[in-house]
């Protein structure tokens, strides 16, 4: 009976080691980037570090929202990539924690200082300039006029012809918002979406999604970043992208642990390593023309340029900010999704 006893004890110890060897090698992440990019980075981590990667892609909203629902059970080790704002938030919150990458000296200016403004709980890894992308082929054949300004997409040919996301779920749409709040004072910013809605047919889920859906013919123009339009004329889509006269903002695509991560030193394993030059050089092979946040990653030929641009004094800080972020998405829900088309 001893000898059974201590056999089972034994057993029951392989069993809790080889548990916590396959805990040890592996990493549970959000991405908030398109999937094509979030499953060549979780190949790519895995291929160099043998590190078991469990990946799910949520837009940011959304993994903002399952973060703070599981902040007394943390189930998510690392969160990669979506716009910075609700990182942000998630900072502020103290839902992430404060990680120094070795790597950080080497980083744009702009990366360093969505570090340091959240005291180290996020960090850049990547930006893009906000606008559209319309569908070349579409604008031919019904005359349409091209777009160049914000106010040019309230011109009535254009209804029923526009899709964007809803800010609650996405953070590209976020940044419309707070884009808008920002250029025309929030007031004035709440009219034209209310003139806007009339125009616009859909408000998805995912903030790539409408000039995806302008890529297949399926809406005339996509409210986006303007590196995903470029990514569907890269695909061989009759995408044109704009960026809008009066000015535009941007996001600084982020990424951060989650505080009480279990598996933490995976976490900061993936971190250093999506902050190699290297590794953000290879963004540009899934079709992924952001501007990477390493200032020795290349730039890819097709990356809408900062300096081509007519970029605002984007307030990552105050738009950043829960207090302000919950006001915003609740007058949003209140004026213009009780009354979406």
């Amino acid at each position: 009976m001893r000898l059974a006893l201590m056999a089972s004890v034994a057993l029951a110890g392989l069993t809790m080691n080889a548990a916590t060897s396959r805990a040890a090698e592996e990493l549970n992440l959000i991405c908030s980037a398109d999937v094509v990019i979030c499953e060549m980075m979780q190949q790519m981590f895995q291929t160099d570090t043998g590190i078991q990667v469990n990946m799910v892609r949520l837009s940011s909203g959304e993994t903002y929202a399952k973060i703070r629902a599981e902040a007394r059970n943390p189930k998510t080790d690392i969160w990669w990539a979506g716009t910075g704002d609700p990182h942000l938030q998630a900072a502020s919150e103290g839902l992430t924690q404060e990680y120094k990458s070795p790597l950080l000296a080497g980083l744009q200016d702009w990366a360093k200082k969505q570090a340091e403004s959240s005291g180290y709980r996020t960090v850049g890894v990547y930006a893009g300039a906000l606008g559209w992308g319309y569908n070349t082929e579409i604008f031919s054949q019904k005359n349409y006029k091209e777009p160049k300004c914000w106010a040019d997409l309230l011109d009535a040919s254009f209804k029923g012809e526009i899709q964007m996301a809803n800010p609650n779920s996405s953070g590209t749409a976020y940044t419309a918002l707070a884009t808008l709040v920002q250029i025309m004072g929030e007031d004035k910013a709440f009219e034209y979406l209310k003139n806007l809605n009339a125009n616009v047919s859909q408000y998805t889920k995912s903030g790539s999604a409408p000039v995806k859906a302008a890529a297949r013919g399926e809406t005339a123009l996509g409210i986006v970043f303007m590196h995903d339009a470029v990514a569907q004329t890269a695909e061989g889509f009759p995408v044109k992208s704009v960026a809008p006269c009066e000015g535009t903002g941007y996001e600084i695509g982020s990424m951060s642990i989650v505080k009480g991560a279990r598996n933490l030193d995976n976490a900061k394993r993936w971190y250093d390593w999506a902050l190699k030059a290297d590794v953000q050089s290879h963004m540009k092979d899934a079709k992924s023309f952001q501007l990477p946040s390493n200032s020795k990653a290349e730039v890819p030929k097709e990356s809408p340029k900062f300096e081509d641009i007519k970029l605002i004094d984007y307030d990552f800080k105050t738009y950043g900010d829960p207090t302000e972020r919950k006001k915003l998405l609740e007058r949003w829900d209140r004026e213009i999704g009780a009354n979406a088309n």
